[in-house]
C-alpha cells in the first residue's frame, strides 16, 4: 500500500471547507483532484495533513484560525489610485465593494487578486489577504491513487 510522502503525486477527492461549514471547494460530486505535494496547490499546513495517509484512506481534518492560509496582514491592505487603475486598465471599468480585480506581478508572469474592500472618490482600498487568511477551515480528503 502506498503513503502519500513529500513529493507524492496523489489522485484525490478533497473538500474545502471555511469556518461557516460551507465548501470553498468540493471535488467529491465531480471529477477527483490531481496533484504533486510540494508544488504549491495545497497550503503547506493541509499537505503536511496529508504525509503518511495510505491510498484508499478517507480522513477529516480541522486546522486552526490562521493555521492553513496564514493569519491576516493588515500591510496587505492598500489603497491604489483611481487614476493609476484607469490608466493601467479599463478607463471605464466602474468597481464595486467585494469586486475581484486581478494585478500583474512585477515580472509579468503571473497575477495575483486584490478584492475591493472600500471605493472613494479618488482610490479602492484593496486586500491582498488570502480570502481564509486568519479563518479555522475543515479539510476533508479521501486519497484514491499515490504514486
Amino acid at each position: 500500500m502506498n503513503l502519500i510522502q513529500a513529493g507524492s503525486f496523489l489522485t484525490l477527492h478533497y473538500r474545502l471547507a471555511g469556518p461557516d461549514g460551507g465548501d470553498v471547494i468540493n471535488t467529491f460530486a465531480d471529477k477527483p483532484a490531481t496533484l504533486t505535494l510540494g508544488t504549491g496547490e495545497l497550503s503547506p499546513a493541509i499537505e503536511a495533513r496529508l504525509i503518511g495517509l495510505a491510498e484508499g484512506t478517507r480522513s477529516q481534518f480541522e486546522l486552526a484560525a490562521g493555521e492553513a492560509f496564514g493569519d491576516r496582514n493588515p500591510e496587505l491592505l492598500q489603497r491604489v489610485r483611481l487614476s493609476l487603475l484607469r490608466e493601467l486598465g479599463d478607463p471605464d471599468e466602474q468597481y464595486s465593494v467585494g469586486d475581484v480585480v486581478q494585478f500583474p506581478t512585477p515580472d509579468g508572469q503571473g497575477s495575483y487578486a486584490g478584492v475591493v474592500r472600500e471605493v472613494a472618490d479618488d482610490a479602492l482600498l484593496f486586500d491582498f489577504n488570502h480570502p481564509l487568511a486568519g479563518q479555522p477551515v475543515s479539510f476533508e480528503v479521501q486519497v484514491i491513487g499515490v504514486l
